[in-house]
Order: structure tokens, then C-alpha cells, then sequence
């Protein structure tokens, strides 16, 4: 009786051994927390004799069975053990005891160890190979997998359904059609394709390599279909943008009578359209009982997030009792998406205390959400943990750390990173080539540029249109056409995005006239193009053409933005067009746009340039919230049309406010007590820029100083502050000082001050004609046909004054001579 029993346990062990092939199902532990040896004396309680000397006289399949025993704890320790003591006792002949022994070192995830069984083994069997190829795919060593493939394929060894269901992961991880196609060619000739388990595999690897029409292909010639070939397709269509395609498959399904598992939900959840589809889903996953699966939670997750109903999501991710990586990364993913990038530091930091791990897509989003707030500390705090963690050679984290730097203004730290970076792509370029430009280093973006270019580096459209931006900041026009043939031979002359930034390029150049050539050949204008060649209009002072543009853009049908609005009433302000604001102003309300600080900010500023300060007081005082530009627009508006002492009120309110001024807010201030000869508080307040304001003195500040003083009768003073300035004085603050000369009637400075000018540009006629009026006052006529016979020689014309008035809408402009 005795002996049957052991010869029945012997035979159980058998049966345990045999389940080492790769891809059929494990045995579920009985008990946590027990070794290899007390499950196999629980296995065979007819053994009397302690776990030693049990292992001393095991055998092959005793091993085999005690090795299972460690795929179900994942006790990497224990297999190593028990591989030692394999090959003590020489079983290392055997290929199905190595067969177990890959398996274990797979399954719990030691792929270094399992290499190792694998290159030793005397002799390989189709198993062997699976195992190993399947280990890799898994741990999306793709190269790795395909590569012992076609190893084993020239080693004359023919793959089972197994192992192409196994390989064809890699392909798709890879997103490698190619290898895909020639794997399912080999399927075909090995008559596997009708293989529901390798039909299914194919479906997968089509999907993800984004050819569905093929994976659809094969699913509707499928004469058998399971749960997983309809999932395979429905993840498909979602992963590839068809989000309608994935949900009325997923409909189909119900109607065949096919019940989702918990993997069909997490795949159609990414479908889902709004918030109610995604919550109809949600009342069957309950119902199906498929809610307390970790993967199902962070799909709910994502879909709420994407949806917008982030408080919905994080409720959701409060109550999941087990969080994994993936659980994390797309809740720290929705907040960021949805614009709560101080609620993805929160979730980053909670993480970390919780002992979570961060994988590069939870590094991605976090420096997302770092470059969104500016937050440079963060940041880099954020970097020194990527080095920590080993994540800086990936190439995704690369970019999103380039990306932050970036966006943070630290260009010496992302060209830091940009040089040290293993692996670049077309991205790395992109990102520091707008970033240089944007940062004010267009010079640098050429240069690095040039650089891509002899690196073989095939340029895309952001690319370009990171380096024309540099090309218009520079007006650089010669760069912007070489770089326009660039386009034509690339193929991208027709892309909308390109298009765009050329014409941008070509109206900052001062070729305004090739942009609307450009513009007018367009055949398909989106928005980006619409506002860039109506701003072009307005910068460039074409008022007429900028409203008329506006009103063609609304006739094809196409919506204003931010931007748009913008433009057109800077035109509106700049051309004094008083009653077309006020039409603009009524549309603004009617498209719910009054309440953009962007827009109202525009508003005001369009109203004090016309000259109606009450109403631009009244959009002022209405304001929520008030940004630096909304009270520079109104004290520029009260210090152009004279009121100087509401001007400095206003000013002295926004201190006490505490909004800090800008550059401009102080050119504003300058200004009004330059036109009120308010000398002393117009020093003090220049003098308060650098120390109390942190903003140093540009260009425009020197010459109202020069032109405060020169006004003042004090000629020789702002002669001797010209002199001691930090930086070059250019034609604008000398032109301030024979202004005052003009005014003060002062010859002899005069005179000296016009050759400076002469020298700094010969064309420009407004020297000639001051030091003309200044010889006039002195009633030396003779110097005058000088001045004239002098800009005769030189080519010099003056331009002539120009004035207009607004009558039904329509604005007229007068020359001076014209009747």
C-alpha cells in the first residue's frame, strides 16, 4: 500500500515537472510564506525524513518540482540555491532540468542569469529557446528577442505556436512592421495562422505597429475568436486614435455574446469619448466585479482625467487599496494633463514616501509640470533623483529634462544635458534649437542647427520652425530663404505648421509682401496662419490691412482667438479707429472672450490710444485680476493724452498693490515726467529701477533721461550722462539731445550732435531736418539749403507727416500736401 502511494506522489511530481514549457499556466501557492522544501513535504507527506536529507536524495523531477515552488514565491535566492546543488550533483546534462531552471530565472526576473543556463547548455530544444526569447519580449528587451530568433532559425531549430506568439511582443514593442511582416510570412508557411493563440499574437503586433487595417484583417478572417482576440483589437483602435472603431467593437462583442475581462475594460476605458460613455463603462465594470484589479483602477483613473473630471480621479485613486508604478504614473499624468501642476509635485512627493518607485513616465510628467510652473528649483532637485535612479540615459527623460531647462530659461544646463546625452533624436534637436530661439539665442539655434545638419539629422516641421523663429528674431533673412529651399527639398513646403513660421519669418525680415504671397497660395489656413499674418499686419503699422484681413478671416468662416482679437485691436489703437474697436469689443462679448486678461488688457490699451480713457478706466476698474500689462496699459494710456499726475497715482497704487513694474511700466513713468518736466521725481525714479526694481536700464530708459533733461534746458548735463553710459548710446538718444537742442536753441551743440547721428545713419532724414529747424529759429538760411543740398547728395528723403480720421467706420489717411 506504501509503495503505491509513493509511486502515486512520484507520478504527481512528474506531472509538476512537465509544466516548466513556457506559456501554460503556474500552480497556485496552498500557503504564503513557505519554502520550496515544506511545499514539496507537503506534496509527499509519506516522506519521513527531515528537508536535508529530502534534498540530498532528490532526484531530477523532485527539482524540478521545488523550483516551481520558487516561480510562485518569485524567491530568486532559493532557485539560485537550488541551482548550485543541480549542478553539484551533475544534473546539468539534462535539457528539461535546464528548461525549469531558465524558466525560474525568467519569471523572476533575473534575465542575466537565465542568459548564462542558456549559452551553457549542451544541447537546446524548441522550449529552451522559448523560454529565453519570451523573457526578453517580456522585459521589452526587444533586439534581444528578435535577435535569438533568427538565431535559432539558422541554427535549424523550427519554432512552435509558442514561440511566435512570443516573439511577435518584441515586434510590436519595437513598432518594427518589418520584422512583423517576415515573422507572419514564416506563420503562414508553418500553417500556425489559424491558430487562435498565434492569430492573436499577430492581431496585437499589427495593432501596435499601427497597421490595424491588417490586424483588422485577420480578425474578421478568424473562424474561432476568444476574449483575448477581441480585446487585442479593441486595444488596437484605441491606441491608434480610433476611439469610435474601438467602441462600437466593443458593442459587437456583447451583441456575439462574448463576456470583457478585466483586460477588455482597461483596453476600451482609453475610447471613451466624454465622461458619460467612460461612466457607463464604469457601472459594468462593477457589475462584472472587475473594479479591485489594479490595472482596471488606473484605467478608471486615466479615463476620468482625460475626461476632465480630475477631482472624480483622484477620489478614485484614494480609495485603491494596492497601487502599482502604473497606478501612479497616470494619476501624476492626469493632473498634469489638466493643467494641476502643483497637484503632480503633491502626488510625486506622496509617492516617494510611500516607497513607490518613479519610472521615466512619471519623470516625464513631473518635469512637465516643473516646466509649466517655471519651478527651476524642483527641477533640478527632480534631475539629481533621475541620476539616482539611473533614468538620465533614457532618451524620453533626456528630452523632458531638456524640455524643462529649457522652458526655465537655464539654457547652460539643457545644453549640459543636451552634451552628455548617449542617444539624441529629432526631439533633443528640436527642443534646444526653440529653445535657444526663444531664449533669446537665436545666433546659438543657427549654430546648432548647422550642427544637426552635418550630423545627418533629418529635419521635421517643428524643427523648422524652431530655427525660422530664430531666422525673424534676427531678421535674417538671407538664413530664413536658404532655409526655405531647405523646406521645398524636404518635402514640408505644404505643411501648415511650416507655412506659418515662413511667413512669420518673412514679415519680421521686412518682406511683408513674400509672407501674403505665401499666405495667398496657402490651401488650407488654420488659425496659427490667420493670426500670424494679421499680427504681421499690425506690427508693421498696416492698420487698413489688418481690419480688412480680419474681416476676410470671419467670411471663410474661420473663429477669432486671443491672439487674433489682440492684433486687431493693437491696429485699432495704432490706427485711432475708435468705432471699429467698439464693433470689435461688441463681437468679444458675444464670443465670451471679455473675460481673458489677454483680450481686456488689449481692450484697454485699444481705448486710451483712441482717446477714450473713461471706458478704458471703467475695463481697469473692472478687472478681477490685474497683471503687470493691465496697469502698464493704463498708465501708458494716462501719460500719453497729458494726465502725468494720474499716471504717477496709479503708478504709486500698483507698488502698493505689490505688482512689481516691468521695463516698460518704467518707460511709461519716464515718460509722462519727461512731458510734465517733472525732472527731480523723473531722476529719482530712474535711479530706483536697478535697486528696487531689479530691472536694469535698456536703451529706451537712457533716452527718456537724456530727453527729461535735454528738455529742461540742461543740455550739457545730458551731454556729460550720454557720455558716462554703461552701453553705446544709439540714435535714439542722440536724437533726445538735439531735440533739446531744437528746443533750446542751442547751436553749437546741436550741430556736433548731428554728425553723431550723420554717422549712425546717413538716410535717416530726421537729424537733417531738427538741425534744419534749428538754423531756421537762428534765421541762418544758408545752412539750411546746406543741410538740403547735403540730403539731395546723400539720397536722403524726408517722409511726409501723415494724419487721419475715422468717418462710418472707415479710416482715411491725409499726406501732407494732399487735398
Amino acid at each position: 500500500m506504501a509503495v503505491l502511494k509513493t509511486v502515486s506522489n512520484h507520478r504527481k511530481i512528474k506531472m509538476m515537472a512537465a509544466s516548466c514549457i513556457v506559456l501554460i499556466p503556474q500552480l497556485q501557492p496552498r500557503k504564503a510564506g513557505v519554502t520550496a522544501i515544506q511545499l514539496h513535504t507537503e506534496a509527499n507527506p509519506m516522506n519521513p525524513v527531515n528537508a536535508p536529507a529530502m534534498v540530498d536524495r532528490a532526484d531530477t523531477f523532485t527539482y524540478v518540482y521545488l523550483l516551481q515552488a520558487c516561480i510562485r514565491k518569485n524567491d530568486l535566492a532559493e532557485s539560485k540555491l537550488l541551482h548550485a546543488q543541480i549542478t553539484q550533483r551533475g544534473f546539468t546534462v539534462l535539457t528539461h532540468l535546464h528548461n525549469t531552471l531558465l524558466n525560474v530565472y525568467v519569471r523572476c526576473g533575473s534575465l542575466v542569469d537565465a542568459r548564462r543556463v542558456f549559452d551553457q547548455m549542451p544541447e537546446r530544444d524548441v522550449c529552451s529557446w522559448t523560454v529565453m526569447i519570451a523573457g526578453y519580449a517580456r522585459q521589452r528587451v526587444a533586439h534581444e528577442a528578435l535577435g535569438l530568433f533568427f538565431l535559432m532559425r539558422r541554427e535549424g531549430v523550427q519554432p512552435n505556436k509558442f514561440t511566435f506568439a512570443s516573439v511577435l511582443p518584441a515586434c510590436a514593442d519595437s513598432a518594427d512592421i518589418k520584422e512583423g511582416l517576415d515573422i507572419h510570412e514564416e506563420i503562414r508557411r508553418s500553417r500556425l495562422q489559424s491558430d487562435v493563440f498565434v492569430a492573436n499574437a499577430l492581431i496585437d503586433m499589427y495593432a501596435k505597429c499601427g497597421s490595424i487595417e491588417n490586424a483588422r484583417y485577420l480578425f474578421d478572417k478568424m473562424c474561432e475568436r476568444d476574449v483575448v482576440s477581441w480585446t487585442a483589437l479593441i486595444a488596437g483602435y484605441a491606441q491608434n486614435g480610433q476611439a469610435e472603431e474601438a467602441m462600437e467593437l466593443f458593442k459587437q462583442m456583447w451583441l456575439v455574446g462574448v463576456k470583457p475581462n478585466s483586460k477588455t475594460y482597461a483596453s476600451v476605458l482609453p475610447a471613451c469619448a466624454d465622461l458619460e460613455q467612460g461612466m457607463e463603462i464604469h457601472g459594468e465594470i462593477i457589475r462584472s466585479g472587475f473594479q479591485s484589479h489594479v490595472f482596471v483602477e488606473s484605467a478608471l483613473v486615466d479615463m476620468y482625467a482625460r475626461c476632465g473630471s480630475v477631482e472624480d480621479a483622484r477620489h478614485l485613486f484614494a480609495r485603491m487599496r494596492k497601487r502599482d508604478t502604473v497606478s501612479w504614473a497616470v494619476m501624476i499624468a492626469g493632473v498634469t494633463r489638466n493643467g494641476w501642476d502643483e497637484e503632480a509635485l503633491k502626488l510625486f512627493r506622496e509617492m516617494q514616501l510611500v516607497g513607490a518607485k518613479p519610472n521615466a513616465n512619471i519623470f516625464q510628467c513631473i518635469l512637465l509640470a516643473c516646466a509649466n510652473l517655471g519651478a527651476l528649483k524642483q527641477g533640478m532637485e527632480i534631475h539629481e533623483e533621475i541620476n539616482r535612479s539611473g533614468f538620465q540615459f533614457e532618451l524620453s527623460v533626456g528630452n523632458s529634462l531638456l524640455d524643462m531647462y529649457t522652458k526655465c530659461g537655464k539654457m547652460d544646463k539643457a545644453r549640459e544635458v543636451f552634451d552628455q546625452m548617449n542617444l539624441r533624436d529629432i526631439i533633443s534637436w528640436m527642443v534646444m534649437i526653440a529653445g535657444y530661439s526663444h531664449n533669446g539665442h537665436a545666433e546659438e539655434a543657427l549654430k546648432l542647427f548647422q550642427q544637426m545638419q552635418w550630423a545627418d539629422v533629418k529635419a521635421i516641421a517643428k524643427t523648422f520652425s524652431g530655427v525660422l523663429s530664430a531666422c525673424a528674431k534676427l531678421a535674417a533673412l538671407d538664413h530664413g530663404m536658404e532655409i526655405h529651399k531647405e523646406i521645398i527639398s524636404s518635402g514640408l513646403q505644404s505643411d501648415t505648421f511650416v507655412e506659418s513660421a515662413l511667413i512669420d519669418m518673412y514679415i519680421n525680415c521686412g518682406s511683408i509682401e513674400e509672407g501674403r504671397r505665401l499666405f495667398d497660395k496657402m490651401p488650407l489656413r488654420d488659425e496659427v496662419s490667420w493670426t500670424v499674418m494679421i499680427a504681421g499686419y499690425a506690427q508693421n503699422g498696416s492698420g487698413e490691412k489688418t481690419l480688412k484681413l480680419f474681416k476676410d478671416m470671419q467670411l471663410a468662416g474661420v473663429k477669432p482667438t486671443t491672439k487674433i482679437f489682440a492684433s486687431v485691436l493693437s491696429a485699432c489703437g495704432n490706427w485711432a479707429a475708435l468705432e471699429q474697436g467698439v464693433e470689435i469689443h461688441e463681437q468679444i462679448i458675444r464670443t465670451g472672450f471679455q473675460l481673458d486678461v489677454i483680450v481686456v488688457t488689449a481692450l484697454l490699451d485699444m481705448y486710451a490710444k483712441c482717446g477714450s480713457l473713461d471706458n478704458a478706466r471703467h475695463l481697469f476698474d473692472m478687472m478681477r485680476h490685474r497683471d503687470v500689462v493691465c496697469w502698464t496699459a493704463m498708465i501708458a494710456g494716462y501719460a500719453m493724452h497729458g494726465y502725468v499726475s494720474e499716471a504717477i497715482k496709479l503708478f504709486e497704487k500698483m507698488k502698493a498693490c505689490g505688482v512689481k513694474p516691468n521695463h516698460i511700466t518704467m518707460v511709461c513713468v519716464l515718460s509722462a515726467c519727461c512731458h510734465a518736466g517733472l525732472v527731480y521725481e523723473g531722476l529719482q525714479y530712474f535711479n530706483c529701477m536697478r535697486d528696487y526694481y531689479h530691472i536694469t536700464p535698456a536703451m529706451e530708459h537712457y533716452s527718456c533721461v537724456v530727453d527729461l533733461i535735454s528738455r529742461a534746458g540742461k543740455l550739457d548735463e545730458a551731454e556729460g550722462f550720454i557720455n558716462k553710459m554703461p552701453i553705446k548710446p544709439d540714435a535714439s538718444v542722440w536724437m533726445c539731445l538735439l531735440a533739446g537742442c531744437r528746443i533750446h536753441n542751442n547751436i553749437l551743440l546741436g550741430e556736433s550732435v548731428a554728425k553723431h547721428l550723420f554717422e549712425l545713419d546717413v538716410r535717416d532724414a530726421a537729424p537733417y531736418v531738427l538741425l534744419s529747424n534749428i538754423y531756421a529759429m537762428a534765421g541762418r538760411w544758408r545752412d539750411i539749403e546746406k543741410v538740403r543740398k547735403i540730403m539731395k547728395e546723400r539720397g536722403v528723403k524726408k517722409t511726409p507727416g501723415c494724419s487721419w480720421i475715422e468717418v462710418n467706420k472707415q479710416v482715411h489717411a491725409f499726406l501732407l500736401g494732399e487735398r
